[in-house]
Order: structure tokens, then sequence, then C-alpha cells
């Protein structure tokens, strides 16, 4: 009989803690709602603690998807962070808490300055206070894969003598190889079935060597239960193990693992497609599963070979993981049923009968303007008319005009801003066309802010050019991404800016009326 393993999505936490992937509040349950048709079993939602935004978003993502979903989001050892979490999750059918806390010798030394044995009675006295809370509490040993064995043993049995029901294993920094990442899990599975077996054994780890999605299966084949992954492998540093990668391969080699989950495989092509546009981080063409050339075959004897039988070349169809095989063009006459299906096959929901109406209107309106309507014009549509829709209260910029002047002696730029029904305009020079654009924006919108990255890329048919920015708000140092699309470059370049400065200010306001993370 197969076994079933756990899946536990970490885009909206471990995910979004990437440079330029910071999502407002409406992003994530955008994202949280595919991944509900996607059919995760738990989404860990964010840090509540860490802001009074992204408790705020926690506790929308449990009013949105929690009847559903199990819901858990993370907390660090101390009182107040297991507070927040539970205020922000508790209204889900299925919460659960997370503590994370180190047992490797160089996080108890370096990051805690403690004794071995204060470290372990820290994360003792967190889960006893959060069983007070929760009933289902996990328990991430931070850094595992450079633990000293007996004391990752020690930590883990007394943890779960405390009243933790799930032991969460990590390779923090991709440290591991999956042969000894296999045996660590084999070993400490042996030992956690004798001590309770009802205690989940789960696993979380980094592709610092490109190996998590390696290590992960590796630990599923010597009896982990629950792997923590995300989707695109969206992740610090080099990402973390890939949903989409590990599904299907437990799908492929269902005969070897002996394993299934309840992941709805068509929905992975959308999930991708919509955490790419809302982030703006590309996936790599040739990217396991969801890159653009995952099912693309250009050697004249594979295609002589797919011709005969797809299964010469293919050990999974397109089809399994969402994709078709060819784009349907829209048009004016295409219709509400062909465009209803293009926006969900993209990820996004449309069960908002006159929301859905209104955007129908805007496809109309598109479609006359441009005859031919291809998928990215369908992704900037939603995207954008969900964006405007939470500038209804008037904090946002809108572009109103602009004139950019290029030379090799004062490039210039004049920019038109309204935001509500105030008015702004002024001019400025740079040392070329953009940045005389870009520094006549900041000059107007009054922020500290600097450009980190700029990028300007054509699309595959039409006119269209899509422009894509991360800036950094000096006070903060945080760092928010912007993208649009026209057929003007500058336009484009534009246009991305603003919706970057836009971003700091949904966030800004998300803090703002946000509630406090709670302390009992």
């Amino acid at each position: 009989m197969n076994r079933n393993i756990i899946v536990l999505d970490t885009t909206l936490r471990d995910g979004e803690q990437v440079p330029g992937a910071k999502l407002n509040v409406q992003q994530k349950i955008e994202f949280a709602q595919q991944l509900k048709r996607l059919n995760v079993d738990i989404i860990e939602a964010g840090f509540p603690a860490s802001s009074a935004g992204d408790f705020q978003a926690v506790q929308e993502i449990v009013r949105t998807v929690g009847d559903k979903v199990s819901i858990t989001a993370l907390a660090r050892a101390v009182k107040n962070d297991i507070d927040a979490v539970y205020e922000s999750i508790k209204l889900a059918q299925h919460p659960f808490i997370h503590i994370v806390l180190g047992t490797s010798n160089i996080h108890v030394d370096k990051k805690f300055n403690r004794s071995k044995e204060a470290v372990m009675q820290m994360g003792v006295d967190a889960v006893k206070y959060a069983k007070t809370l929760l009933p289902e509490v996990q328990y991430s040993t931070e850094d595992a894969s450079r633990s000293d064995f007996e004391y990752l043993w020690q930590t883990i049995e007394a943890v779960v003598k405390a009243g933790a029901t799930i032991i969460n294993v990590p390779d923090t920094v991709g440290y591991a190889v999956p042969e000894e990442f296999g045996e660590l899990i084999r070993k400490i599975n042996e030992r956690l079935k004798n001590l309770n077996g009802k205690v989940i054994l789960s696993v979380h780890c980094h592709n610092d060597l490109g190996l998590a999605t390696a290590n992960t299966l590796s630990a599923i084949h010597n009896g982990a239960d629950k792997i923590e992954v995300t989707i695109n492998g969206l992740g610090e540093r080099a990402g973390n193990t890939s949903l989409e990668e590990v599904v299907m391969g437990l799908k492929v080699r269902e005969n070897y693992y002996g394993c299934t989950t309840n992941i709805q495989t068509t929905e992975l092509l959308k999930t991708s497609r919509l955490l790419t546009h809302l982030t703006g981080l590309d996936v790599q063409v040739n990217k396991a599963i969801t890159g653009e050339n995952a099912f693309a075959h250009s050697s004249g004897i594979h295609q002589d070979g797919l011709l005969k039988d797809r299964q010469v070349y293919e050990i999974m169809t397109p089809e399994e993981v969402g994709g078709e095989s060819m784009e349907l063009i829209l048009t004016a006459r295409s219709g509400r049923h062909a465009f209803k299906n293009a926006v969900e096959k993209m990820g996004f929901d449309v069960s908002n009968a006159e929301d859905f109406e209104v955007l129908f209107g805007k496809f109309l309106a598109l479609a006359d303007a441009k005859k031919e309507v291809y998928d990215h014009d369908v992704f900037y549509l939603v995207t954008n008319h969900r964006t405007m829709d939470e500038s209804a209260s008037g904090h946002l910029y809108e572009l109103e005009s602009f004139q950019v002047v290029t030379n090799d002696l004062y490039p210039t730029a004049t920019v038109k801003l309204k935001k509500g029904s105030e008015v702004y305009k002024d001019s400025a020079v740079g040392d070329g066309p953009v940045d005389a654009l870009y520094s006549v924006l900041k000059s107007l919108v009054g922020l500290d802010v600097q450009l980190k990255d700029y990028k300007i890329n054509s699309l595959s048919r039409g006119k269209e050019a899509v422009g894509r920015v991360n800036i950094r708000v000096e006070h903060q140092g945080k760092i928010y991404s912007g993208r649009a699309m026209d057929t003007d470059i500058i336009k484009a370049s534009a246009l991305a800016f603003l919706n970057g400065i836009n971003a700091v200010l949904l966030d800004a306001s998300a803090d703002a009326s946000g509630s406090a993370p709670a302390a009992k």
C-alpha cells in the first residue's frame, strides 16, 4: 500500500524572503487561493511576529482558504512569536504552530551564545507553551544536517516528550548530500517510531548545492512522511526544494518510491506561472516540469521518435502538469467563456461574478485596440485591474503623462503624476533617458529609494516590451519589485518603477492598518 506524503508549501513564508519577491496582501491571497486549487495539505502563510503587515496577511489567508487547507506560520522559540502565530491562525480549521530553533554547534555557540542544555530547554519550554494554545505543534531543528547526531536526537526526544506532534529536520544551508541525508532520516525515523509512532517526520531542504530535490526524495525513501517545499523552488540564496519536481518525481517513479501526494498535478503549471508573474522572478527555460522548454524537442532524432510514439522521449506529458499543446489567441469575438478559461488557466480566481464582468469589459476594450490578445496580455490585464482595485482609496500613484528628451548633453524627463485628486508635475535631467525619468519620479513621490535592478524585455509576439525593476527603500532596507508592459519601452520603464513605488505604499498601508501581533 502506498504511503501518502503530506505537502507543506512555504512559498508565502520562506519563498517570499527572496529579495524582490515581496507580495502585498491581495497578491498573497491570490496565490493562496491557487495553492488551495493545487490541493496542498498545508500552507505556511508567513512570519506574523515580523510585522503588523505580515500578521494581517496571515489572518487574511486564514479567512480566505483556512476552511479547506491546514494553515501554519513560523515562530522563534519565544513567547511573543508563538502568541503572534496563534492569534493569526487560530480561526483556521486545522491550525498548528511551527517553532524553529537551531541544533548545530555553530548555531548554539555563535547564534545563541548559550550552552547546549540551555538551548534545548528553550525548545522544550516553547513547545510546552505552544501546546497550551493549540494541540498540534511542529518543532524544526534548524541546521540539522550539520548537527551532532546524539545532541540532535536528544533535542528531538525532549520536545516530543514536551508535546511536539511534528518533527521537522531541515537542511538549512543546503549542506547535505542524498546518501548522507537519507541515512540521517532513517536513523531518526527508527528512533522516533519507537519513541512515539504518532509523531510525523518532516524535512525541509535548501538548494545551495543543487541537491534539494534529491535530498528530499532520499528522505522520503527513508521514512519521511511530510515535505516542506516551494513553487519554482523559490527561497533564500539558491532556493528551496521545488514542489513540482518532488511531486512529479513521486508520480513518475511511483513504482520505486511507493508514495503518492494529494496534489492536483494539472494545476502545477498555472501555479508556477502565477508566482512568476506576481514576483517578477523568471523560471529558467530548462527548469524541470515548469520551464518553457521542459517539453520542447528540437533534435531531429527526438522529433522523429516523438512522432512515432511520445513515450520514446517523454516520461510524462505536458497535460499531466496542466500544459497545453497550443495557446488560444483571444479576440473581441472570443466571448466570456473563452476569456474566463484563459484567466482561470493562469491561476487567477474568477469566482466573483461582478468583478469578472468589470474585467471582461476591460478585456473587450483591449481586444478592440489590439485585435489579438495573447496570454501575456491577459496576465497584465488581470493584475493591473486588481492593483487598481487597491488604489480605489486614492493612495497610489498613476502616470498621467510624460515626455523624455534624449541627447548626449542633457537628457531630460518631464512627468505628471496623479494621486487621488492631487496632481504632481516636475522635470529632471539624468545620465540618460531612463535615469532622468527615474530621477523625476523619485523627486515627485518623495521616497528615498535606490534602483537595484532594471530590465526591459521584448515579448515573443507583437510590439510589447516588459519593464521590470527592483528598488530598495533606504531607511527600511527592504526590496520591492515593479513590472509593467507597454509598446513604448520608456513608458514600460516608467510604469514599472511607479508600480514598485506603489508596492512600497501598499506595504506601508498594510503595516499601518494591520492588527499588531497580540501578546498574552
